[in-house]
């Protein structure tokens, strides 16, 4: 056989095999991570998150305990596929309603929500806050709970403005739960 020959077959079955390789390989697309049933806290269903996050291999977590004081004054459960931040639901207490800023989601298009005193939805995040205790006057402290959802970099930005909502009013009714807020206070 020529080199030609030689050459040819090689270059041939390389390509058989690759693509074999590549067939089996490819033959499965990935899918978003199995997680927890119960997720940040055991406030959202996994089925209710899964939707918006993308595919990937493993899942990892990282929740604070959920507790809002004038020592801790933020909780933030974080959800990371393959090393990458995907989910973040964050709680924050600010004693001031003028405290609570959201001009940096101005980028975003916000529009409102039906979610706690006041919410917003934009790119890719919702953001709501509550007042569990009015300041007295202008000079007197309150507890202000200010929280946002984000999704960041999710596959189905489509689905956002119908799942995202709904997460909102779940985490707030949860912290009011927590802080002991009563239904009275989302005024």
């Amino acid at each position: 056989m020529s080199r030609f020959a030689h050459a040819a077959l090689r270059a041939s079955t390389f390509a058989v095999l690759a693509g074999l390789l590549v067939g089996c390989s490819g033959g499965e697309e990935k899918a978003v991570p199995k997680m927890a049933e119960r997720l940040c806290w055991g406030v959202f269903a996994s089925s209710d998150v899964s939707p918006i996050l993308p595919p990937g291999d493993k899942v990892t977590w990282s929740i604070d305990p959920f507790v809002l004081n004038d020592d801790i004054d933020t909780v933030i459960c974080t959800l990371y596929i393959d090393g990458n931040i995907k989910f973040q639901a964050t709680a924050n207490l600010k004693g001031f309603e003028r405290s609570i800023d959201w001009s940096s989601m101005d980028p975003g298009n916000p529009k409102p929500i039906d979610a706690g005193k006041k919410g917003i939805i934009w790119t890719w995040g919702v953001n709501s806050y509550f007042v569990c205790e009015p300041s007295k006057d202008e000079h007197s402290p309150g507890k202000y709970i200010d929280m946002r959802i984000t999704a960041i970099d999710s596959p189905q930005k489509e689905k956002l403005p119908t799942v995202l909502p709904p997460l909102m009013r779940q985490f707030v009714a949860f912290a009011q739960r927590e802080l002991k807020c009563g239904a009275g206070a989302t005024n």
